[in-house]
């Protein structure tokens, strides 16, 4: 396992939820530093039957 957190980008926009390797820096313009090399896009994945979610950071969920 590796730390990290869930970055939350947008104003007045929707993106993909990302996960970003290591411990949040603070950044005087964005509130804190995500280095592109450093995100990993969120896939998450429904239960239809119980609503349950399940979520996966990997490289392949990147959009195309």
């Amino acid at each position: 396992m590796s730390q990290g957190f869930v970055a939350d980008f947008g104003y007045a926009h929707t993106e993909v939820s990302t996960w970003v390797e290591g411990s949040p820096k603070s950044s005087f313009w964005q509130g804190v530093k995500t280095p592109m090399e450093q995100r990993v896009p969120i896939g998450t994945f429904r239960c239809i039957s119980c609503g349950f979610l399940e979520s996966y950071a990997r490289p392949e969920f990147e959009r195309q």
